[in-house]
């Protein structure tokens, strides 16, 4: 049997191949091989910065530059092999780029190393991933607009601790995810305004000796410009952590909002029916119309908050500069763009179609007392009580309905001036649900 060779790509130094243990436990080609394009993207602008400081022949470049353009259309194309032996998609990519070039493609690597070089690649594919979700939440933002402008006018009650607590209406509560959904937006995009800074040419901490040209490679990346410590470059994840904790967040709002459209669509709540689309059935059971896709949704968040608490914890206890730990930075963040995208076509597709029982809604908002507040106010207005006074009257008002199995409206007016002789009958009108919302600065 012949003896392995030490790596092609570092083995200079070693006498012995490494273990096949060492072989599975060193590769990331399974995961990092996603990140092919921003690669030979990052090759691409480094190969011509250094043609255009004199570091390579301009014919030596346009060669790697051409042959970089044949990896990729082979990778396209699913004709190109992604070897485990060679560990990542950097080794892969330039071992192949040598197949078809011949040595030349050495010189690539002039000036770089590849904690630079992932560092760059993973900033690129961020920066991607946030436009492809911020473009998802504004069509998710955009749905819930569109219900609560249809349902301005659709009466609900209003909850606090899940008990009813005041009405409101329908529009005003998709509003309030329309305003998280936005928020989350934000976070991406400022995010994305802190990442916009370019790693290549930092090495591997400490720059190079060559008369490179950071700001170059940067421009042509797209980024704003090179990340100023080079240390810092190579060393730093924060941000896949702040993408990570945007992902985690919207994903709570999108958990919430899936939680409530569980609960409005269930027998005892019966605020809504979900389409066909988006349940499912029973195996054993014909009436089932389960609402699969809202649970999942919300089973999801706790998958990418999970990949946050993961990379904090890889990250915690490094010392500078980069660490092999950090290798495990790219799963959970192309787990949480995966999953958060998915969510985001769920939940927007659920709430396209949904059916909303106004009669139901409005029936509800007017038990629980919901205008109970309302009754207070109105001895603060009417009678110059001061509220705590009124809220111990009011009370003692709902308890009698309570007593007497009624709602607010249906006592009598002796039965509230047995608790407060100065009530007149105008008060009804400030136990309708409808004049409640009415009076409220929505």
């Amino acid at each position: 049997m012949a003896k392995k060779q030490p790596h092609q790509m570092w083995g200079g130094r070693f006498d012995q191949a490494p273990d096949d243990i060492m072989v599975q436990i060193n590769a990331s080609i399974d995961i990092d091989k996603r990140l092919y394009k921003q690669d030979i993207r990052g090759s691409v602008a480094h190969v011509r910065m250094l043609a255009a400081c004199g570091i390579l022949k301009k014919d030596e470049a346009k060669k790697i530059e051409n042959g970089l353009g044949r990896v990729l259309k082979e990778i396209e194309s699913g004709k190109f092999e992604f070897k485990v032996a060679l560990e990542d998609v950097h080794m892969n990519v330039e071992s192949r780029l040598r197949e078809l070039i011949g040595d030349v493609a050495g010189k690539l690597h002039t000036a770089r190393s590849r904690n630079d070089q992932v560092a760059t690649d993973f900033r690129l594919w961020v920066k991607d991933a946030i436009g492809e979700i911020v473009g998802h939440i504004i069509d998710f933002i955009h749905i819930l607009d569109k219900q609560a402008r249809a349902h301005d006018k659709t009466i609900m009650p209003g909850f606090t601790h899940l008990q009813i607590a005041q009405p409101l209406t329908l529009g005003l509560h998709l509003r309030a995810y329309a305003d998280m959904l936005y928020r989350d937006k934000t976070r991406f995009l400022d995010a994305l305004d802190r990442m916009d800074e370019c790693p290549l040419g930092a090495c591997a901490l400490a720059g190079t000796s060559y008369p490179t040209n950071r700001a170059m490679t940067a421009k042509e990346l797209g980024f704003k410009r090179p990340v100023r410590n080079t240390l810092d470059a190579v060393s730093s994840r924060d941000f896949a952590l702040e993408f990570l904790s945007a992902a985690a967040i919207c994903s709570n709002h999108l958990s919430r909002f899936a939680e409530e459209l569980v609960l409005w669509s269930t027998t005892q709540f019966g605020f809504i029916t979900l389409s066909d689309r988006f349940t499912t059935g029973s195996s054993i059971m014909p009436q089932k119309k389960n609402p699969d896709a809202a649970e999942l949704v919300r089973g999801k968040s706790g998958r990418i908050t999970g990949g946050l608490m993961q990379m904090l914890t890889v990250m915690k206890g490094l010392p500078l500069a980069y660490n092999k730990d950090m290798q495990e930075d790219k799963a959970a963040v192309f787990d949480a763009f995966d999953t958060l995208i998915l969510c985001l076509k769920a939940m927007t597709g659920m709430l396209t179609d949904v059916k909303v029982h106004k009669d139901r809604l409005l029936q509800d908002a007017e038990n629980g007392y919901s205008t109970a507040t309302d009754l207070a106010d109105w001895l603060v207005t009417k009678l110059g009580m001061p509220f705590r006074d009124a809220h111990h009257v009011t009370g003692k008002i709902v308890r009698l309905a309570e007593t007497q199995g009624k709602k607010l409206d249906q006592l009598s007016l002796a039965d509230m001036q047995s608790i407060e002789k100065r009530i007149t009958r105008d008060i009804y009108e400030s136990l309708s649900v409808v004049q409640a919302v009415k009076n409220r600065k929505l």
